[in-house]
């Protein structure tokens, strides 16, 4: 009898654990999708106010002489009737909503308010979209999409091989940014910001390797997409007594190959390279996977003569490349002005 009862109790308690785990499923998921349904019910909102304020104002029941004033009156009228989320700063954050967006399909994205209160500040219509196709690809926070947004992102990566054209600025703002070769991955400069070290301070190379370590998942973000950490200072042994240690090791899913990245506290020059394709070298013979493609290599350095990167890296069959890095955001204008002259070069 007193066994039974036991069997009883553990019968219980199993069935007890698998209606817990299927009821939790079911909550989870669908909390998930009342988030969702929350969320593009406020957008498709906010939406349709913006798109009542812009209508009033060309039907010329808003004029520009006291247009702010009916605007001040209108935000405190909604605030006492339904609470925050309608002061005077948000209502003209909806109604450029509604300039940016007049094809808005309120059901076809998964991005906040508080994402699109970014976005809509972007001018350049082929800039937005992208950063709104890359924040939807790479599921990014809003806080995630600021810092992208801060660091030029999208101009980083046009200038980045040196052969910007029109036909890529259209790819990236329909698409985003896509990996299909080892030069997609690249970014020109890095932005190291979230070390929070100051410009032209002196710094050790193994300082900087540790303290992007200790960042990691930013310093993940920065490479972009599909980034494994696979090691730091990884030893590699030729002839059996020498050893030479690779800075940053890691593993790109989408392309399916090991990344070497080597830090540099000057700028670029042509040993550097020799050392690298060593490095390439090696890892493709001896580390690299049959179902693994070539390995990438990166210099991260800090400045790059044209003729010394003509020379240096011309003719290797390996995928070896250079790139700068900076410890502050990039001034935004210099860069549009960069792609700018190569677009229109």
């Amino acid at each position: 009898m007193k066994i039974n009862i036991l069997e009883k109790v553990e019968n219980d308690e199993k069935l007890i654990t698998s209606m817990y785990h299927q009821i939790s499923n079911v909550i989870t998921e669908n909390k998930t999708k009342m988030i969702y349904q929350i969320n593009n019910t406020l957008v498709e909102t906010n939406f349709m106010i913006g798109k009542i304020i812009v209508e009033n104002e060309q039907n010329g029941n808003i004029r520009a002489e006291y247009g702010k004033d009916i605007l001040k009156k209108l935000s405190k009228k909604l605030t006492n009737e339904y609470g925050s989320g309608f002061s005077l700063s948000g209502l003209y954050n909806m109604r450029l909503f509604y300039n940016r967006y007049k094809n808005f399909q309120p059901l076809a994205g998964n991005l906040s308010w508080s994402h699109y209160c970014y976005l809509i500040y972007i001018e350049d219509d082929d800039e937005r979209s992208f950063y709104e196709k890359e924040c939807i690809n790479s599921k990014w926070s809003k806080r995630e999409l600021k810092r992208q947004i801060d660091s030029s992102l999208f101009q980083r990566l046009l200038l980045s091989d040196g052969k910007t054209n029109k036909k890529k600025v259209l790819e990236l703002s329909k698409k985003g940014q896509t990996i299909n070769s080892p030069t997609d991955i690249l970014k020109e400069p890095y932005v190291f910001e979230f070390l929070g070290i100051k410009e032209n301070k002196p710094l050790l190379e193994s300082d900087l390797e540790k303290n992007l370590i200790n960042h990691l998942s930013a310093f993940l973000m920065e490479l972009g997409k599909g980034f494994m950490y696979v090691g730091n200072q990884v030893r590699i042994t030729l002839d059996n007594n020498k050893h030479y240690y690779v800075d940053l090791v890691f593993y790109n899913k989408i392309l399916r190959s090991y990344v070497l990245i080597d830090l540099k506290m000057d700028d670029m020059k042509p040993e550097y390279v020799g050392q690298m394709n060593m490095y390439v070298n090696y890892y493709s013979k001896e580390i690299k996977d049959e179902f693994d493609n070539e390995t990438i290599g990166i210099i991260l350095c800090t400045g790059k003569k044209g003729v010394t990167m003509e020379y240096a890296l011309g003719g290797l069959s390996n995928n070896i490349f250079a790139s700068t890095y900076t410890y502050y955001i990039p001034n935004k204008d210099e860069l549009i002005n960069e792609v700018e002259k190569v677009l229109n070069g």
